[in-house]
């Protein structure tokens, strides 16, 4: 394994818990014909353009848990 697999790994989950969540978005929103037929393009560019950002989601995640449990 290389040194960049930690980063593709990453790159592939959050890919497609992106990908599953805009498709899910819109097929509520357009009905299922267009949802399913037309909204799996507009889902695979936002999770592409969203996944490789992902190192910043996990850090403003750990931080949002760190706040959340900061006064407990």
């Amino acid at each position: 394994m290389s040194d960049g697999d930690g980063y593709w790994i990453g790159y592939r989950i959050t890919w497609a818990i992106t990908f599953i969540g805009c498709w899910i978005y819109a097929i509520a929103t357009y009905g299922f014909l267009l949802g399913v037929g037309l909204g799996w393009l507009p889902s695979a560019i936002i999770a592409t353009i969203v996944s490789f950002l992902w190192p910043l989601i996990a850090i403003g995640l750990v931080l949002l848990v760190y706040f959340i449990f900061k006064g407990r």
